[in-house]
């Protein structure tokens, strides 16, 4: 799927006729998301802090292979424009064509995605009789609009690698978890996000949640937060289930623990539901708002176990930037992989990336970018890169690769340039634990990025982990992984 964005430079009463003809002389869908009634909506969704939730239903609406969309004006009365404008071109992974009067107050508005030099600027639709620096798609008479037909058929014709986007991605994990209907135990039943996110998921049929504790502690946590909780949400209490679960324990763990204790493990809610999850009672587990990750992921480790063509667990999370969804991994579990490890990671990374709908570039994270550098820590990232063209040869995968290099395409083309991934990969896999996690933090603090994970993977059954500062959405969403993780279970 392609879609245009127009944008005018300037106050073109006629700009409603000019997108709408444009659309149809390419033969494309039509969407103006803030006409009518979209207008109220949009300065609402501004004023409440939605912006982020409005934009990600238009960019749901998006379908048809070549979709031009009608952009915002920047006028007295729209402040915002520039900024809605931005926004849904990134989510929309949009190019953008203008409509213009002349080249310096285009040079202006193009300056906001990049310059008149960018990928995403590709042209404009010429409104005056002034020359342009970017190729002209169309010109308009009043409402008159005549097409370069070259222009358009070489557009059509060109392939294109499309970016996930956040709204994308969040739209897309959203719809996928509520057509998946998978049941998902929290075993932090009583923890105050973890009710409210559970109600979310429950009322949006993200997944069928199951809180484990008390009934009246939880109701009356619900209560003091404002929060209604869905008359269909299952509240187990620990001690009605927990007998079920110490046969199997016993069993699962043979020559490792006793009845007794099994039943003493069995009261740590975390064991409880890992138990009901190799029992198939339930899809998945989420955990992590106050346990730590070594108390959500060691009972997993015992009772679960990884998958039959993985020797270890590993983890990733989406980082939404703001133009795409990327993949960092290990950042939570692994200390220091070996080559064979190190490459398993990059082979579970990119199952999950394919999981999300993204197709794949893995770069191998290194201090050095092939052979710019030496040492053991290089000689490791090599020998992986090696490991993982053997086991999978259809993976794209490059490396070892500095960061600037396997992220920034001028960057990629000038170290690396007969690489296939430098400058385009939307797989990180680091060295290291210390790298992996120092850098996502670091990403999503300094830049404000929303981190969707740690997402486990390789363990036979989905068990993901919370951090402790989990904000509600946090929760909301590594739920709705969690649910697609359990699809192909």
């Amino acid at each position: 799927m392609k879609a245009l964005l127009l944008i005018p430079t300037f106050d073109a009463p006629n700009f409603s006729t000019i997108a709408e003809n444009f659309a149809k002389s390419i033969g494309a869908a039509y969407i103006a998301p803030f006409d009518g009634d979209g207008d109220s909506k949009l300065r609402a969704a501004i004023s409440e802090g939605r912006l982020d939730e409005l934009l990600e239903k238009v960019v749901a609406t998006q379908s048809a292979k070549l979709t031009v969309v009608k952009g915002l004006a920047t006028l007295p009365n729209t402040p915002y424009a520039s900024l809605v404008n931005r926004n849904l071109a990134n989510g929309l992974d949009a190019d953008v064509v203008f409509v213009s009067q002349n080249t310096e107050e285009l040079a202006v508005f193009a300056a906001a995605f990049g310059g008149l030099k960018s990928e995403r600027v590709l042209g404009v639709i010429a409104a005056g009789l002034g020359e342009f620096e970017v190729p002209v798609w169309a010109t308009a008479d009043g409402e008159q609009l005549t097409v370069d037909e070259e222009v358009i058929k070489n557009y059509q014709a060109a392939t294109r690698v499309k970016k996930l986007s956040p709204y994308a991605f969040r739209n897309q994990v959203v719809q996928k978890a509520q057509a998946a209907k998978k049941r998902i135990v929290l075993p932090e039943g009583d923890e105050p996000r973890t009710i409210e996110a559970a109600a979310i998921c429950q009322s949006r049929g993200i997944a069928q949640c199951m809180l484990l504790g008390e009934r009246a502690k939880i109701e009356a946590v619900a209560a003091e937060r404002g929060v209604v909780l869905p008359s269909d949400i299952e509240i187990i209490d620990p001690a009605s289930i927990a007998d079920k679960y110490v046969t199997p324990m016993v069993e699962r763990r043979k020559g490792k623990i006793d009845e007794s204790g099994a039943k003493q493990a069995l009261q740590d809610t975390v064991v409880l539901g890992t138990m009901m999850l190799h029992m198939g009672d339930v899809d998945g587990l989420v955990s992590g708002a106050v346990h730590t990750t070594a108390d959500t992921i060691r009972p997993a480790f015992q009772l679960i176990k990884t998958a039959p063509q993985y020797s270890l667990v590993s983890s990733v999370f989406f980082m939404l930037l703001p133009e795409q969804v990327m993949v960092y991994g290990d950042c939570a579990v692994n200390p220091n992989p070996i080559a064979e490890q190190l490459a398993e990671i990059a082979i579970q990374s990119a199952e999950s990336a394919k999981a999300f709908g993204i197709d794949p570039k893995i770069a191998m994270i290194s201090y050095s970018t092939m052979n710019s550098g030496s040492g053991e820590d290089v000689d490791t990232v090599k020998a992986a890169v090696q490991i993982i063209r053997e086991r999978a040869p259809q993976l794209k995968v490059d490396g070892p690769l500095q960061f600037d290099a396997a992220t920034v395409k001028n960057v990629g083309k000038q170290k690396a340039p007969n690489s296939a991934v430098a400058g385009e990969a939307n797989v990180l896999i680091f060295p290291d634990l210390n790298t992996g996690n120092t850098t996502y933090k670091a990403v999503q603090r300094t830049a404000d990025v929303i981190s969707v994970g740690p997402m486990l993977q390789g363990l036979n059954k989905p068990v993901n982990d919370l951090s402790r500062g989990a904000l509600v959405d946090d929760i909301v969403y590594t739920i709705a992984l969690t649910a697609i993780q359990a699809i192909n279970e």
